[in-house]
């Protein structure tokens, strides 16, 4: 048992070593002048972050009460198929 583990063990880090070396390097986008300084853009980068925050605040622990009785009944939540 011992050996099957450390078999594993073996083939689980060789595997994410080879998907850890073999990924394309990251790069940012390309810097359109045109683009960014576009009052709606700037507006966005302010506001995205408060909309994230409202979702991980306000959202996911209201969508995680109502899935829970007796809200669900109330509510009629039912599951995503």
């Amino acid at each position: 048992m011992a050996a099957l583990r450390s078999r594993f063990a073996r083939g689980s880090l060789a595997i994410a070593l080879v998907a850890l070396f073999s990924g394309a390097p990251a790069g940012a986008d390309e810097h359109d002048p045109t683009e960014a300084g576009n009052p709606v853009r700037i507006v966005a980068y302010v506001l995205h972050p408060v909309g994230v925050a409202f979702d991980y605040l306000v959202m996911r622990p209201a969508h995680w009460l109502v899935n829970r009785e007796p809200f669900r009944t109330i509510f009629g939540h039912e599951d995503d198929l």
